[in-house]
């Protein structure tokens, strides 16, 4: 086993960076896939998330730039923008000493603005698909024809066709880079496609795999607290006061189910006097990112939303998640919990759950090949506090519904709609026609049936006077 950067390969001045940032020696998929990635292999890393998925390329490309540092020399692709904050500041970071320049390309930013940054050549480019795409297919003032790096990180988002599609945007980006590079992909999850890329991949790219039968790395203290739905808010203000009065620099990751619920806990919390912040689809998330990189080094709490950036959102000082409502699918688990305990630091992960919530547990506990602890709470110093916090997030619901809550939702919707190319009143058009369609359709079915039952009614209503008739005839005295 490679136990140092330096044995696998790194320069002096990388090892010293890591150093720096508190990186003393390499997790598996780093000691594994650098020494295959300095050698110019194409790569394929499956690891479960927490465990230095990005450093793992980070390191090599920086070594191998700083080897021929000309024109833009690597593109990563990643799923959602908070991710690709999160690899910049990683590159960033680590490539202090060469002075780096990498550039964002997300949605909700100015595309002028981020041609502009294309046009001056920077050396790294982190990208959504959708919009790197857009940029290519607008514009040409910038080249790709001499990368010699491209990373697909979270793979398995990127190429399954699901509810967000990368196809299209993938096949427009492949066209404008050159055939002879390095690709490197790294997933938590090894899926159905990847497993098909891995076969019939031309290049044999090297493969590395974890092999762990736990999803969640050991670190990580994983605990329950079976609670009734309507004191769940309670437990959670009670659990945040605990964990403050115990460590006034740890920081808690609280995750929830909508939009609506995560601003009413972020607006009940700072009631009671907790900093927090929300991070949901209706906040501007480049600049709640840049707060959370500001304050990375102190005491923060931060209230976030199910689907958004609960996969790749690296913030170290995490000490704590809890889910505020128990995850439907394990995977969103496993995401979820892995904020904390990463690059084998210490974490806890405190799911509340309710009487409806037990087979989801088991689901959890089946995939991760761990049981769930309890987490043992106080409950009369919850009743303490219980009137007070359903109190406070009644007067919190009245003072969204009065802040149009919903109505900017559906603005919101729109905005996001012509980011991704949409017409929303053109969208607007299709929904109502797809539901005229569907009411006409019901309306028809429901026409067939009430003539079905009609004409039921009428043959038993002739049944009943023929068996009537019968009756009447078998009464009659027969003739002397």
């Amino acid at each position: 086993e490679m136990s140092t950067f330096k044995a696998l390969g790194l320069s002096d001045w990388l090892t010293d960076q890591c150093r720096q940032m508190g990186i003393s020696s390499p997790t598996p998929v780093q000691q594994n896939c650098i020494p295959e990635i300095l050698e110019g292999r194409d790569c394929m890393g499956c690891a479960k998330t927490g465990s230095g998925k990005t450093a793992a390329f980070v390191l090599p490309i920086l070594q191998k730039l700083s080897e021929d540092p000309y024109g833009i020399f690597c593109l990563v692709l990643t799923p959602t923008r908070e991710l690709a904050y999160q690899i910049a500041e990683q590159f960033r970071v680590l490539g202090k000493p060469l002075g780096l320049k990498a550039c964002i390309i997300v949605g909700g930013m100015d595309m002028v603005a981020q041609a502009l940054e294309l046009s001056r050549k920077p050396h790294i480019v982190i990208a959504t698909p959708g919009r790197l795409a857009d940029h290519i297919r607008s514009s040409d003032t910038f080249s790709m024809k001499s990368i010699r790096f491209l990373v697909l990180d979270e793979a398995d988002r990127l190429l399954e066709q699901g509810c967000t599609d990368f196809t299209k945007d993938l096949e427009v980006i492949l066209g404008a880079i050159p055939a002879k590079r390095q690709t490197l992909l790294f997933s938590a999850t090894l899926t159905d496609t990847l497993q098909e890329l891995k076969a019939v991949a031309m290049n044999k790219p090297f493969f590395w795999e974890s092999h762990s039968e736990v999803r969640t790395v050991d670190e990580l203290d994983q605990r329950y607290i079976l609670v009734p739905e309507k004191v769940k808010d309670a437990y959670l203000v009670h659990l945040i006061q605990k964990f403050q009065d115990e460590h006034e620099d740890w920081s808690i990751m609280i995750f929830t189910s909508t939009c609506k619920n995560c601003q009413i806990l972020n607006m009940m919390l700072r009631e009671f006097n907790f900093p927090s912040v929300a991070l949901h689809s209706m906040m501007k998330q480049v600049s709640e990112f840049s707060i959370l990189r500001k304050k990375s080094g102190s005491q923060y709490l931060i209230v976030i939303l199910l689907f958004l950036p609960c996969r790749g959102l690296d913030i170290p000082t995490v000490q704590v998640v809890v889910n505020h409502n128990t995850p439907g699918l394990p995977k969103i688990y496993i995401h979820r919990v892995g904020r904390t305990a990463r690059a084998g630091r210490h974490g806890v992960a405190i799911t509340l759950v309710t009487q409806y919530d037990i087979h989801l547990v088991h689901a959890i506990e089946e995939q991760i090949k761990t049981k769930l602890q309890e987490y043992s709470v106080e409950e009369s110093e919850v009743l303490k506090i219980l009137t007070q916090v359903n109190v406070t997030r009644r007067e919190c619901e009245i003072k969204l519904e009065s802040a149009d809550f919903d109505e900017k939702k559906e603005i919101n919707k729109r905005k996001q709609m012509i980011l991704e190319g949409k017409d929303p009143d053109l969208e607007a058009k299709r929904k109502a026609e797809l539901e005229k369609i569907k009411k006409e359709k019901k309306k028809f079915k429901e026409k067939i049936q009430q003539t079905l039952q009609k004409r039921t009614d009428i043959k038993l209503k002739r049944r009943m006077q023929n068996k009537k008739f019968l009756g009447k005839t078998s009464c009659k005295t027969p003739p002397q």
